[in-house]
């Protein structure tokens, strides 16, 4: 940490650094003195020093806060800057949606480690791969609930994608609306100001809704539609899902294990988008890879400097270095030069 903030750094005048020379002229000259005047006398043949004190142990204090002034100066002179090099992005952003199944059928580890985890690790990588994008995260089984409003600040999108669970803690419902996830999505996004606007739904089953549900699969794509969203479907599970099984969710409850195949292609086709199939994490990462590719934003980064002044601090800390000298000068040492 220290490290890093010393090398940025910079001497904006390094031409004065010529002047340690006087320090090092004033030390040499000091140690010059001390040598001729060491207090030493000799009494027939025998050489007598005079006993060392307090004093004598510690009299070059002084002229050392008197170097470390001279030094703090010099280094001032020199003008010091810490510079931090930042970036900004700017640009047209795209209001994005990130529908995303929850449902006990999800924790199913055909694909590992399964299903849900591997959702959850590429959606994250997405988010932070668009840097000016407005985005928010819809979350659904046999209900669905807005987990995110549509927001440009990534953290928040993140932590809200990094804590999510199966059923989001299991206070979903059991089941699969599929259609009220999709509407949830279009109405959040379409009280956004982007002209472009998308919505991504990953699931791994079909539709399987009571009968009091509020809105079906045709009637959101039906909304998608008169909302200018374009919805990404992406259906996720092994190659077997693409026939009815019944399998157990990460409860123990019996579902099916099935994805509506036709379904997602029509709601993907019908506006505009496209229906993709991921079997592992490697094709869905690829899958995220093709709509962040066909979403593109039109990003302009502005990179810029934070200059901080650092010859302030050197100049007080000059200040103090001589107001000790002439202090223990005048006290302590006042009988020393």
């Amino acid at each position: 940490m220290i490290y890093d903030w010393l090398k940025n750094i910079t001497f904006i005048w390094p031409e004065n650094f010529i002047l340690l020379g006087i320090i090092l002229f004033l030390i040499g000259r000091y140690v010059k003195s001390e040598n001729r005047d060491k207090g030493s006398f000799t009494v027939s043949a025998i050489n007598i020093r005079t006993p060392a004190t307090f004093k004598t142990r510690f009299r070059h204090l002084p002229f050392i806060f008197r170097i470390l002034a001279l030094t703090c100066l010099v280094m001032a002179l020199a003008r010091p800057q810490h510079q931090t090099q930042k970036s900004r992005s700017e640009g047209d952003g795209i209001d994005i949606v990130l529908c995303m199944d929850v449902s006990g059928s999800m924790g199913t580890t055909d694909v590992q480690p399964s299903r849900f985890q591997v959702a959850k690790e590429v959606a994250i990588e997405f988010v932070k791969n668009r840097p000016v994008d407005r985005i928010g995260l819809v979350i659904f089984a046999g209900e669905s609930f807005t987990k995110c409003p549509i927001t440009p600040d990534k953290n928040t999108v993140l932590n809200q994608l990094q804590t999510l669970k199966i059923m989001d803690g299991g206070y979903l419902e059991i089941g699969t609306l599929i259609g009220e996830g999709l509407a949830m999505s279009v109405n959040r996004i379409s009280k956004g100001s982007s002209k472009s606007r998308v919505v991504i739904l990953l699931t791994d089953g079909k539709e399987d809704a009571p009968p009091t549900r509020i809105v079906d699969p045709e009637t959101a794509m039906e909304i998608a539609k008169a909302n200018n969203v374009k919805v990404y479907c992406v259906g996720l599970g092994s190659a077997t899902t693409t026939s009815e099984q019944m399998v157990k969710d990460v409860a123990g409850n019996i579902v099916r294990n099935y994805i509506d195949e036709a379904l997602l292609t029509r709601i993907a086709t019908s506006t505009g988008g496209r229906y993709y199939r991921a079997t592992d994490k490697a094709s869905l990462q690829a899958i995220y890879g093709q709509i962040d590719q066909l979403e593109k934003s039109k990003v302009e980064i502005i990179r810029y400097k934070e200059i901080q002044e650092m010859f302030i601090p050197l100049v007080l800390a000059a200040l103090v270095f001589i107001l000790i000298e002439v202090l223990l000068k005048y006290t302590l040492f006042k009988k020393f030069p």
